[in-house]
């Protein structure tokens, strides 16, 4: 009978590996000489590194699987893997240089390699020119600081990789900064390094200039897009469609199922509709907000000058230009910053032939806030009645230049002058709805913080709320010494 040579020792090592981690005891002779061998084809490696060695790939894996059995035998072989790649990692074969990766991620996993010094060979290796493999170990590199950091923070490494990446972002390759800023800004939303040191780290890269990495920033302290959600909630509405099975439907099934005959089709269709009931309970999670990240900046005065600066010398393209407005705004809105040079910035492209007018109409009105100056606000006010609200542009285009209005004065109430909200309030006669609609809520509003620039028959009925009501002058506090609802004769 001829003897199958699959089942020789050791040349087959799936098969010794299988007997060597069932009884590890009965063939360190076989061991042995795999190692040594193992030695042997590494220095002949080292003669022509480049070249790739399918012998010395099946050893090295072989040798990871059953490092776990014989801890003291292969004391030096993660580091001996590691002066490899330290060494040749730019001239390494991609399929060689992956396989002593994915064999150091085998030994991490088996904790016998220690998680700092591998993070930041990893980081090393995001320089080289091998998509594939920065796509790997920017996979695992998240992975693993996530389950290090899974039952408590762990500060001190957590400390080193911080100082190790924030070094990253000024590489001179822009291909490891834009992957250690991707590594950050995901260990951020995945609550791992939630803190105001990765957040300012980022925001020195709001400064590159590179472009990538200045919008990839950009986006991180912006939020996700919500077209772009709008759009992944319309796919997943229209996945569950195709499938033909609704949540409501999808209960029927469970519920016909306890009492209808068991058969293959209706084991399929019980499947499908618990996979349905399961992902509509993850869609009703409370959604991730990111503007936390803003309230965590050190100086957002500073970052804010510095970035309007920028902007008003930037030849990047317009979409850039918007999402540094949008922030500047943002920072100016939520800090209540004096910033008073952006509202001339502004003020140019507050034009109803402006492309995205409408998205620059949020931005004026989020930079405004009750402490900035009336009289800086104003000529931004002027503007926006000027080129929005006259009758020579559509009724749309006047309807948003009067809600614009009322945002803006919603922020800063003080801005608004007598004559130009009586001026505004005469629309509410507007034959067109839309125009009306917004010339009244501009009336309801000023009913409320300051009902003494309307004229007598605008300001509604008088309530005692109302006439305990006074308009606040600038920089002055609105609180009291008293419950209104009970009122001062009950305190």
């Amino acid at each position: 009978m001829k003897r199958r040579v699959n089942n020789r020792l050791p040349t087959n090592l799936p098969q010794l590996q299988n007997l060597i981690k069932r009884d590890s005891s009965s063939y360190e002779e076989e061991f042995g000489q795999q190692h040594r061998h193992f030695l042997s084809q590494l220095d002949v490696f080292k003669l022509q590194p480049s070249k790739y060695s399918k012998e010395l790939d099946e050893t090295v894996m072989f040798l990871a699987q059953v490092s776990h059995c014989y801890p003291k035998d292969l004391a030096t072989y993660p580091q001996q893997l590691m002066d490899i790649l330290k060494d040749y990692s730019t001239v390494l074969d991609p399929d060689m240089r992956t396989t002593l990766c994915k064999a150091l991620i085998l030994l991490r996993n088996k904790d016998l390699l220690v998680p700092t010094a591998l993070l930041e060979l990893f980081f090393q290796l995001l320089n080289c020119q091998d998509k594939l493999l920065r796509t790997f170990l920017r996979s695992h590199i998240i992975n693993d600081v996530k389950n290090v950091n899974s039952q408590h923070k762990n500060a001190k490494l957590n400390s080193s990789l911080q100082n190790f990446m924030f070094g990253m972002l000024k590489d001179s390759r822009p291909t490891a900064a834009k992957m250690s800023l991707d590594i950050m800004t995901e260990l951020y939303e995945k609550n791992v390094w939630k803190d105001a040191k990765t957040v300012n780290v980022i925001a020195t890269v709001l400064f590159s200039k590179v472009t990538k990495l200045m919008v990839a920033a950009l986006r991180f302290f912006l939020g996700k897009d919500q077209d772009e959600e709008a759009a992944k909630s319309d796919s997943d509405s229209d996945s569950d469609s195709d499938h033909g099975t609704s949540i409501p439907n999808a209960r029927q099934v469970i519920m016909a199922n306890r009492v209808n005959k068991k058969t293959r089709k209706r084991r399929r269709q019980l499947q499908r509709a618990k996979k349905i009931i399961k992902n509509a309970k993850k869609k009703e999670k409370a959604p991730v907000v990111y503007f936390s990240a803003l309230h965590l900046l050190y100086d957002p005065h500073t970052l804010a000058e510095k970035l309007l600066k920028r902007l008003e010398t930037m030849t990047e393209r317009f979409e850039v230009k918007m999402m540094t407005m949008d922030l500047i705004s943002r920072l100016v809105g939520i800090h209540q910053l004096f910033l008073f040079n952006l509202y001339p910035l502004l003020q140019r492209y507050l034009r109803p032939n402006q492309r995205d007018v409408t998205k620059i109409l949020l931005y004026a009105a989020q930079s405004a806030h009750e402490l900035i100056p009336p009289d800086v606000l104003e000529p931004l006010l002027m503007t926006l009645a000027n080129n929005f609200v006259t009758e020579s542009n559509s009724n749309d285009v006047m309807a948003v230049g009067i809600n614009a209005i009322r945002e803006v004065c919603a922020r800063c109430p003080l801005v608004m002058s007598r004559d130009l909200l009586g001026d505004l309030a005469r629309y509410k006669s507007s034959k067109d709805k839309s125009i009306s609609m917004a010339a009244r809520s501009l009336i309801a509003l000023y009913r409320t913080v300051n009902p003494e620039l309307l004229i007598r028959r605008q300001r509604g009925r008088p309530t005692a709320a109302r006439a305990e009501h006074h308009a606040l002058e600038y920089g002055a506090s609105g609180a009291v010494d008293y419950i209104p609802e009970i009122g001062r004769a009950h305190v």
